[in-house]
């Protein structure tokens, strides 16, 4: 393993600030792929910090014990935004700017700005394949999926299909993409993959590792590595907007689910309640406007009309 730092400045408070790469690379000869890993460009997001701890753990056991599985290079960049990641917040302290609402032209001179071009720099030349991870806020949960454009989707569906999610998700072009990690990079043409899964400030470790299985079976699908015996991903479903049904709060109050994530759901079925806790009483009873997949439920009880509560796939969906 080597350790780079493409990136770098002394804090106001006194110790260096860094973006580290990690790089593991085939002994001999050029590196048939590069495949990059970036987690912690929001610094709320933990489970993708913890992915990335695995990836090196495992890569590291994996070049003392069987170097020769190394046939490409693999680049892990674990904690891009540090000093968020330091504070547990979303924004870069001090500036309150989104790191990955930096990336691309015209974002000015601010040190967040320059740390982003930097990141968008190095993946730009020493890549062929990028996942970039990301967790839900804090008021929702997610199952493990990847959010595709639908520019590049012919591009990605095969690549995210190895990965170990449960579904794709493929939506339209949207002008406030343009200026994120995974919008440029697929535009420079290196495929990207965004990875959404769980929820922020919480690492759920059955969801990492699923998806870590999943990474293990991308460096072998894509050839990074050549492993004897690659975890097998399970074949996700494939969403467009037409098939996901978002459901709403009608009411203000405190939201009590009444099932678990993942669960395959039937129109009628009760979601839970919004209570009103002041008077005891149940203001709305949530129910199921269809069958399907339930991917998305909300974690925060304290709502507010028009909040989301829930995201389902429909029943029916195809798989790629």
């Amino acid at each position: 393993m080597q350790t780079h730092t493409i990136a770098s400045y002394k804090s106001p408070l006194g110790g260096p600030v860094e973006i580290v790469r990690q790089t593991f690379s085939a002994a001999k000869n050029k590196p048939a792929k590069r495949v990059a890993f970036v987690s912690g460009l929001h610094g709320d997001e933990l489970e993708g910090v913890f992915i990335c701890h695995r990836l090196i753990e495992y890569l590291r056991q994996l070049e003392e014990t069987h170097p020769q599985a190394f046939v490409g290079e693999i680049h892990v960049y674990p904690a891009v935004n540090p000093q968020a990641l330091g504070v547990a917040t979303r924004l870069w302290p001090f500036f309150s700017v989104d790191m990955n609402r930096q990336m691309g032209t015209g974002n000015g001179a601010s040190l967040a700005a320059g740390f982003s071009s930097a990141l968008l720099d190095d993946l730009k030349s020493s890549s062929d394949l990028v996942v970039d991870f990301h967790a839900s806020n804090l008021h929702l949960k997610e199952l493990p999926q990847i959010r595709i454009i639908e520019e590049f989707d012919k591009k990605l569906i095969p690549l995210a299909a190895l990965c170990n999610v449960d579904l794709i998700w493929v939506h339209p072009t949207a002008r406030v993409l343009e200026s994120t990690l995974g919008y440029n990079l697929n535009r420079a043409k290196i495929p990207t993959l965004v990875v959404e899964t769980g929820i922020c400030l919480r690492i759920h470790r059955d969801f990492c590792d699923q998806v870590f299985n999943g990474m293990l079976n991308l460096l072998h699908q894509a050839g990074a590595l050549d492993l004897a015996n690659p975890p097998q991903a399970k074949p996700p479903l494939l969403l467009n907007p037409s098939q996901v049904a978002l459901i709403q709060a009608r009411h203000s109050g405190l939201f009590v689910p009444s099932v678990s994530l993942g669960s395959w759901v039937k129109r009628g079925e009760k979601l839970g309640d919004i209570i009103d806790a002041v008077r005891g009483t149940v203001v709305e009873t949530v129910l199921s406007p269809v069958d399907g997949l339930l991917f998305t439920l909300r974690e925060q009880p304290v709502t507010y009309q028009g909040a989301p509560l829930a995201r389902i796939a429909l029943k029916g969906i195809t798989q790629p």
